[in-house]
């Protein structure tokens, strides 16, 4: 599998299917870049090779290799990885898929955020199971296989992984603090831009601007004005990766002040500049075509 360097964030599951695995890669010193953020899909992430912090709804926990994060929809999260090389498989999955029937036994196991670790003897099997769903993915999305896999992993991490902390009894959406940001945070989820001015955002909560940002950052880790560049950066990276617009019109849209503070601030970002992060996941995705469609000889 050939390393890719595309972000937590970006990754939007297709129109017309019901889930996305990608296999995630990075060499010694490869430039990552995370943020406190949620999606409006489930998400597992299956480690190989990893260092780090994960950040989620218990608060913070030391990753190991081979563990294994479940984030469900809404729920914000963050990572704080080490310069060593990393790797993990991310699987996306609409919630929908938990309310089928053949899902009920499960679907009670992943209702909130866990940070879990499988059972020694449990790790080769649910490496291989990833495995085989990513090849089965990429050769037929939508297939009777591609979701029996998706469902059997599934059934497989709710047996045989434990929780590294035990399971809470509120899920972060409905805590008192980020109800009180339930205003601004439909904004987060529903505009690729927020450029609300901090006063308006705080007023649009009923509190005081300086209540309103111990709250926000309390909840997200980052200041409102932090947290607003980020968001408008990972929209950024998500079109530069799944359109063909120019940057000049990635930087309007989002409502950078020019192009040029755009690039500088993706950079600094992302450690390259909107053009080489676009090439790179074109590249990335051609190379999976020749992948699947070998050239006859």
């Amino acid at each position: 599998m050939k390393p890719s360097n595309i972000y937590c964030e970006p990754f939007c599951i297709q129109k017309g299917f019901n889930f996305e695995v990608h296999h995630v890669v990075y060499n010694q010193g490869d430039p990552y870049s995370c943020f406190m953020h949620f999606h409006e899909v489930h998400e597992l992430i299956v480690f190989q090779d990893i260092e780090g912090a994960f950040f989620y709804n218990q608060g913070e926990s030391t990753l190991n290799d081979s563990d294994i994060v479940f984030t469900p929809a809404l729920e914000t999260h963050d990572f704080e990885l080490s310069e060593r090389p990393k790797s993990w498989y991310i699987i996306q999955f609409l919630p929908s898929l938990l309310e089928e029937p053949d899902m009920a036994t499960v679907g009670s196991f992943f209702q909130y955020g866990m940070h879990l670790r499988p059972n020694q003897k449990a790790i080769p099997d649910i490496k291989q199971l990833v495995q085989w769903l990513l090849k089965s993915y990429q050769e037929s999305p939508q297939s009777e296989k591609s979701q029996w896999l998706l469902k059997l992993l599934l059934y497989w991490v709710a047996d045989a992984t434990y929780p590294v902390k035990p399971p809470h009894t509120l899920p972060i959406q409905r805590t008192v603090g980020y109800e009180r940001l339930m205003p601004v945070i439909n904004l987060f989820r529903h505009s690729r831009s927020v450029s609300l001015p901090l006063k308006e955002a705080a007023a649009k909560c009923n509190l005081s601007p300086s209540y309103f940002s111990r709250l926000f950052k309390s909840v997200f880790r980052y200041s409102y004005t932090e947290y607003s560049i980020r968001h408008r950066l990972y929209s950024a990276a998500r079109m530069l990766s799944q359109s063909r617009l120019s940057v000049t019109n990635i930087a309007y849209e989002l409502d950078f002040s020019s192009p040029s503070h755009f690039i500088a601030l993706f950079k600094q970002q992302f450690g390259v500049t909107p053009k080489k992060y676009q090439g790179k996941v074109t590249d990335l995705a051609l190379a999976d075509v020749e992948e699947q469609s070998p050239a006859e000889s």
